[in-house]
């Protein structure tokens, strides 16, 4: 088994898009990833406490793409991905207390307690989903795509998937409506390396993700999802390809997930060496703090303050989820139909 597999940074000019980043932005993106890191921890020990029910997929390690992606998005465009979803929800905006609320079932989630870990949605966010059938979000995140261009609305549609996902067939459906009426959309490829439990080496002819869209001539590229920059810079110039009508771009964030693929599973198929190297020498927050201390931007003593503020924000999400009500059961019956306008 290869060792360390997110190490390697993909190949390609050399720059050093941080230089031209501003204080308040390294602060942000740092405390943004630090939140979704904290979130998810708690959020792994109310599972073990058997107040998380169902499937549970923690994003710990994939911070820096739903904060990077974020840091271009513009209002109006829609974000949807898979099932490890905490993560983007955060990013977006999402009230982590509307979001621990929802984990836990309870009526002050963001889709009051229906939803779960795997289905949560907020269009006030632009994010549309969180859905637990591999690859589905991938067809809706095109239809959004094909909604926005029949608007004009200039909006982008980021849709998000895995390698694992990346193998189903209504991705490449998807491919080819998006290229052939060239829709406003990234599809954005959250490599993680394993899919859910067999590394891409054994389950892809093709392990080069972000050519998967060759034969529909969409442009690709691959990014490194460790660093929070890369992911900015790759995607914006994917962003305003989408958004000067020149169609789709596919974005392969070549990540690493810390976890199992969900709390039940041992991950078993690499080693912990493995784990390790990667967390000693590609953790995505780790390398943002490490920069801020060389720049000066922030020392010890500040670092540690957001770091205790945040911890108090995700304590609150907790407690928040802990004591709100369960929902009624009334609400098994809302949000079924809409009725449509005559």
């Amino acid at each position: 088994m290869a060792r360390a597999r997110a190490a390697a940074k993909p190949g390609g000019k050399t720059t050093k898009p941080e230089a031209k980043t501003g204080k308040d932005d390294l602060l942000g993106y740092y405390r943004d990833m630090l939140l979704i890191r904290r979130f998810e921890e708690r959020a792994g020990q109310l599972y073990g406490m058997g107040l998380i029910g169902g499937f549970c997929h923690l994003y710990i390690g994939q911070e820096a793409i739903a904060v990077g992606v974020q840091a271009i998005k513009k209002p109006g465009d829609q974000v949807i991905t898979g099932y490890r979803d905490h993560g983007h929800m955060l990013a977006c905006g999402m009230d982590p207390r509307e979001v621990m609320a929802e984990l836990t079932g309870r009526a002050g989630g963001s889709s009051h307690g229906k939803g779960g870990s795997m289905h949560m949605f907020s269009t006030a966010a632009d994010f549309y989903g969180g859905h637990g059938i591999v690859g589905a979000q991938v067809s809706l995140g095109t239809g959004l795509a094909m909604a926005n261009r029949y608007r004009n609305n200039g909006n982008v549609s980021f849709t998000y998937f895995g390698d694992g996902a990346a193998n189903q067939g209504q991705v490449y459906e998807s491919f080819n409506m998006a290229e052939l009426w060239r829709l406003p959309v990234v599809y954005v490829i959250e490599n993680n390396q394993y899919a859910m439990g067999t590394s891409i080496e054994r389950s892809s002819a093709e392990t080069e993700l972000f050519r998967r869209g060759a034969s529909f001539r969409i442009p690709g590229e691959v990014v490194d999802g460790m660093d929070v920059f890369a992911v900015r810079d790759a995607a914006a110039k994917a962003a305003e390809h989408a958004r000067a009508g020149e169609g789709p771009y596919i974005l392969e964030m070549k990540t690493y997930r810390y976890r199992g693929h969900s709390m039940s599973d041992p991950a078993k198929y690499r080693t912990r060496e493995e784990v390790d190297e990667v967390r000693k020498t590609r953790d995505p927050i780790e390398h943002l703090q490490e920069l801020m201390a060389r720049q000066g931007v922030a020392d010890d003593a500040a670092l540690k303050a957001i770091d205790a503020d945040v911890k108090r924000i995700v304590a609150d999400a907790a407690e928040f989820a802990r004591t709100s009500p369960e929902p009624d059961p009334s609400e098994l019956y809302t949000d079924v139909y809409l009725e449509a306008a005559r």
